[in-house]
């Protein structure tokens, strides 16, 4: 029975454009990480390209979704980058993988804590003392009205973000400084969401009678409607952010 394919059409999970993920992977491959760790790394997809960047470079993935690991698995033996790198499906709470180099963690602070503040002390323990972190995060671009929150995923309230000073401020609060920092854009946005429909949105015009039509086609209008009401009010940030060393003597 023919059901429709998923995410065939993205190579990141997420906004991020090929001109900016190869911004990110020379900007971090310049430090020279030889430890790099990506929580819920989802398919790896950014951490193989800075291994790919980083010949001497060695790469954990972490993530509970097991479909995920697998299609990241397919990826690094493509690029035979099997050897370099493992993919663990665990939890990435109180993960014993670090410190490290390099510390991804995109979208997925929530892994590492339930509020920000803790995920960022996480951040901050896995790191190591001359490493970075690459933290993808949301934020506000403007406060969201009530019908807008009601409109967007289940239980939407204006708390689950910050806006981007207070993003930023509570990575300095962590003890972190902001070598960094850069924001998706709308492009990036539109091109990431259309993509992530498009194939359900073929399949659906191609299959509209098929017993899983109604349900596939609800939850698609679902999605698109909390994203054109969530466009330009939710905003992700892209911060590469140094760990500030331990005052010593002198």
């Amino acid at each position: 029975m023919t059901t429709p394919s998923r995410h065939s059409r993205l190579t990141f999970h997420g906004p991020l454009s090929e001109a900016r993920a190869d911004q990110l992977v020379t900007r971090l491959a310049a430090n020279t990480p030889t430890t790099v760790v990506d929580i819920g790394c989802g398919w790896g997809e950014l951490m193989l390209r800075i291994l790919a960047a980083t010949p001497d470079a060695t790469g954990t993935g972490i993530d509970i979704n097991a479909d995920d690991l697998a299609r990241a698995r397919k990826a690094a033996e493509a690029r035979g980058l099997t050897a370099r790198v493992r993919f663990l499906e665990e939890s990435a709470t109180g993960t014993p993988h670090g410190p490290a180099d390099l510390v991804l963690c995109v979208g997925a602070s929530q892994a590492l804590g339930g509020t920000l503040p803790e995920a960022l002390g996480e951040l901050r323990r896995l790191v190591s003392e001359d490493g970075r972190v690459l933290l993808g995060e949301g934020f506000w671009q403007r406060p969201p009205t009530p019908a807008e929150l009601a409109r967007m995923w289940p239980d939407a309230k204006a708390d689950d973000h910050p806006d981007l000073a207070t993003l930023v401020g509570l990575a300095v609060d962590a003890g972190f400084r902001p070598e960094w920092t850069q924001t998706a854009s709308l492009d990036e946005w539109e091109e990431f969401e259309s993509a992530y429909l498009a194939d359900t949105e073929v399949w659906l015009a191609r299959h509209p009678g098929h017993p899983l039509a109604a349900e596939t086609r609800e939850r698609a209008d679902r999605h698109r409607a909390a994203w054109l009401t969530y466009r330009g009010v939710l905003g992700l940030a892209y911060l590469t952010l140094v760990p500030v060393a331990a005052e010593g003597p002198g």
